[in-house]
């Protein structure tokens, strides 16, 4: 970002002169412009606004432009504020600009949302020009924001505990969606919106001299003096504290901000990247990754996928802090099954096995389509197929002489197939959900028996399909957990004269 040279005491057209090239450069250098578009102006009456709208309005011929002016009334200041829109309406009509003029009550706004003024007033504010832009059909919208906004943004941003996102500070160029409004909801364009800062590398020094180089005569607010405003008290006394440590301490913070926002652009891209590896799932209530793939990740890139993760499931939400995405990176990278960490807005991780999530508080993950049984039992002789209630899925089975099944054959091709030893499992068998006290004992531990709840916990069988699992049992024994593990003592050795064929088989209803 560029900023320009402060003015000093020079003339007046060099003072034009010198702020128009900072805006032209700053224009071409961000892309911010088409030729013979239409941009929305958000003008306030201050001198930002009014500096900017005098600035684009010398270079409507060069670039062809549309301009539209817009102005909401917060109703904050009682005859003031409806002064200050009178001024601008008056100002655009002398100037031949179009304009829409609104006003919205943002004390009721703030009380009925619960939250403080400020925000209130942005929210009002962003989406009123969003509305505007999507009525007249522009693309862009130009706000007056200048570097000593940026300083005291950065500022505010690190005082908050800020990730890099926050710490680089506003952009030239940015989606009108990233600022965590509902934009879809008020225009149906919202992410289609631009919002340009054309001013944003000039100091608010030199828009005050512009202003009275041009004999601009900008409205005065006086609720920018107002201390009990959080961005008041960092301007008029935070600010000149710290430069009385570092009188350049607004070039420092600028400086830092580009070198940060370098950083992110980088930790973004692979951060991307990451994000379509170890996604599983995404709805609009919840997001599902891969552990391990997770795990893996550097720390830096598991930051940034938690914060994107919170950021898809709360898109209004503006200030995601700190503190929430170290405690719940460290859920993650050591926490146990069942594990979970509380986010912002009513959000929250809990860890699975070989997954987690990041969702609503109390949601429960849809259970996958596998076969599953109520609390009923199924009759099975072979040969027979059996239908599973309530579902597409079955279970066949039929029996074949050892001879005909080659050893090689002997390995199923899915969790969902399995050879028993026929004559130990015996004619009448049982299919139906574990109970308690069922015991096992899983294929490859030899004489290791196992409560099946014990086996499941081993073996990390999702928590939800735990009681749905279909179980085929014999009058002695369970002889298989579906999906997961034969009883030792059923599996076909060299002694088994007949091979009981098990297959599950998901047949969708005509």
């Amino acid at each position: 970002m560029q900023v320009c040279l402060p003015v000093g005491s020079v003339g007046k057209r060099w003072v034009g002169l010198a702020l128009l090239e900072c805006v032209r450069d700053s224009i071409a250098r961000h892309h911010m412009l088409d030729h013979g578009e239409t941009v929305v102006v958000g003008v306030s009456g201050g001198p930002d606004s009014l500096c900017l709208l005098h600035v684009l309005t010398s270079l409507r011929a060069e670039y062809a432009l549309h301009l539209h002016v817009g102005h909401l009334n917060h109703c904050l200041r009682g005859l003031e504020s409806d002064a200050d829109a009178a001024f601008v309406a008056q100002l655009a009509e002398q100037w031949g600009l179009d304009y829409t003029v609104e006003a919205c009550d943002v004390p009721a706004l703030a009380r009925a949302s619960k939250i403080a003024i400020e925000e209130a007033a942005r929210q009002a504010r962003y989406l009123f020009l969003a509305r505007t832009a999507a009525k007249v059909g522009a693309r862009r919208i130009a706000v007056g924001h200048n570097s000593d906004d940026q300083v005291e943004t950065i500022l505010m941003h690190l005082l908050r505990g800020s990730g890099l996102a926050g710490l680089r500070g506003m952009a030239p160029v940015s989606r009108l969606s990233d600022l965590r409004l509902v934009m879809q909801a008020a225009t149906g364009k919202g992410h289609r919106l631009q919002l340009i800062r054309p001013l944003l590398g000039v100091q608010r020094e030199e828009i005050e001299a512009y202003c009275r180089a041009h004999d601009l005569h900008p409205r005065f607010d006086r609720s920018n003096l107002d201390t009990t405003y959080y961005r008041n008290r960092l301007r008029h006394e935070l600010l000149p504290f710290l430069e009385s440590f570092n009188p350049n301490i607004r070039e420092v913070l600028l400086r830092s901000a580009q070198v940060v926002s370098a950083d992110h652009d980088y930790i973004r891209t692979h951060s991307n990247r990451a994000w379509s590896r170890i996604v599983i799932t995404e709805s609009g209530q919840a997001i599902a990754f891969n552990l391990v793939g997770w795990r893996k990740l550097p720390l830096a890139l598991q930051r940034s996928t938690m914060r994107e993760a919170i950021r898809r499931l709360r898109r209004s939400l503006r200030n995601i802090n700190w503190v929430h995405i170290d405690d719940a990176v460290r859920a993650v990278a050591v926490g146990n099954t069942g594990k979970r960490a509380t986010l912002p807005q009513g959000l929250e991780v809990v860890l699975d096995y070989d997954y987690f999530t990041v969702a609503d508080q109390g949601y429960v993950s849809p259970a996958p389509d596998l076969p599953s049984m109520s609390q009923i039992e199924l009759t099975l002789r072979p040969p027979d197929r059996v239908q599973l209630p309530g579902s597409n899925w079955s279970l066949a089975a039929h029996v074949v002489s050892r001879t005909e099944v080659k050893d090689r054959n002997l390995h199923p091709t899915s969790a969902w197939h399995a050879y028993l030893d026929y004559d130990v499992a015996g004619e009448l068998l049982c299919l139906r959900p574990r109970r308690r006290g069922d015991r096992f004992w899983p294929l490859g531990l030899g004489d290791m028996p196992s409560t099946v709840n014990r086996f499941m916990t081993n073996a990390k069988v999702p928590r939800a399909c735990r009681d749905s699992i279909p179980l085929l049992v014999s009058k002695e024994h369970v002889l298989w957990i579906a999906g997961w593990r034969i009883d030792e003592r059923a599996k076909v050795t060299e002694r088994t004269r007949r091979v009981l064929v098990l297959k599950f088989e998901n047949t969708p209803a005509p």
